[in-house]
């Protein structure tokens, strides 16, 4: 298994499509060339962790052949980037871990400990801004109240109305400046949660990643319930880390890189432009990178717990800082 010191050596590549660039194979080397054969990228094979190709990309068997040798991802985005295709390693020989998989039965109680991780980093951007209206401050004794209530639900259904709540809470108070009208997932009916999906995306994509170096069935979840080709594991294990996104995204509109010219309406929805969509995976997946380690070690510990069948208190938690 892929070990910390080879993990942080190795870099995301993204990479646009046009007619005018070639995606190939040498000596091990993934080479991107533009239409006079000349070398734009060259990157070993061996330095890749993931890979996202924006737009339409013709690629080889030889390629693809070396993406699962190296177990390198390779992510497709289709313009309003969002991922239609992937190529994974083909990591299944983990059995004894797929076999406490289907035979857990501690479900719900894993459950709780990755709500009430991500419902305190809730609270830790909430605490976070600086000036509080009345309002906002019940809200954040609300959330505190639903955090605390967290250990002590019988249920998943009773967990997911309690996160729920929780994240109304949340967004309606972090969010307060911007044109932001409640989280609403895959509508778009907003910029916020066009960049809010977006941004989840390249998350949800990145902790697959790190999923598959053990051979996790990302299919079976624990609180997502499972759902035809619903990757249920992954969605679970995306929640602590939503805040990362968010916070960007705030910080991305009070530095104001967040241009509503940026964007269009169609049909209902907004849409990225395409002149700007490397600017906006830039955005979130340099954010990304900065909590890369701790994504790795966090997905390493969740592994080391779950297969030796730990309690509870010995799984991992991811604590954002509030004042980044």
């Amino acid at each position: 298994m892929l070990g910390r010191p080879d993990f942080m050596a190795k870099q995301m590549l993204f990479i646009e499509s046009d007619n005018s660039k070639k995606l190939r194979l040498k000596n091990s080397n993934i080479i991107l060339t533009d239409e006079n054969n000349e070398i734009i990228l060259q990157h070993p094979c061996t330095k890749i962790f993931m890979v996202f190709i924006l737009g339409e990309f013709s690629i080889t068997s030889v390629l693809i052949k070396n993406a699962k040798k190296y177990a390198v991802p390779i992510v497709f985005l289709n313009y309003n980037l969002k991922p239609y295709f992937s190529i994974l390693p083909d990591n299944k020989g983990n059995f004894l871990l797929r076999k406490k998989q289907y035979a857990n039965s501690n479900d719900l109680e894993i459950a709780k400990h990755i709500v009430s991780n991500k419902v305190k980093n809730q609270i830790n951007l909430m605490n976070s801004l600086r000036y509080k209206t009345t309002k906002e401050k019940n809200n954040i004794s609300k959330i505190k109240e639903l955090y605390r209530q967290i250990s002590h639900v019988q249920s998943s259904q009773e967990l997911l109305g309690v996160e729920g709540t929780a994240s109304k809470l949340f967004f309606e108070t972090y969010f307060k400046n911007l044109d932001f009208n409640g989280r609403k997932p895959r509508c778009k009916d907003d910029i916020f949660n066009l960049l809010l999906d977006i941004g989840y995306y390249y998350l949800f994509n990145f902790i697959e990643a790190n999923l598959e170096l053990y051979g996790f069935d990302t299919y079976c979840g624990f609180y997502h319930k499972l759902f035809f080709q619903r990757k249920s594991l992954v969605c679970d294990l995306v929640e602590p880390f939503r805040c990362i996104i968010d916070r960007r995204i705030r910080k991305s509109f009070n530095l104001k890189q967040i241009n509503k010219d940026d964007f269009y309406f169609k049909n209902g929805q907004f849409y990225v432009k395409r002149e700007f969509n490397k600017k906006y995976s830039k955005l979130f997946l340099k954010e990304i990178l900065l909590y890369k380690e701790k994504i790795f070690l966090y997905i390493q510990s969740y592994y080391r717990s779950f297969i030796k069948g730990k309690e509870i208190d010995s799984f991992p938690v991811f604590n954002i800082e509030a004042d980044k």
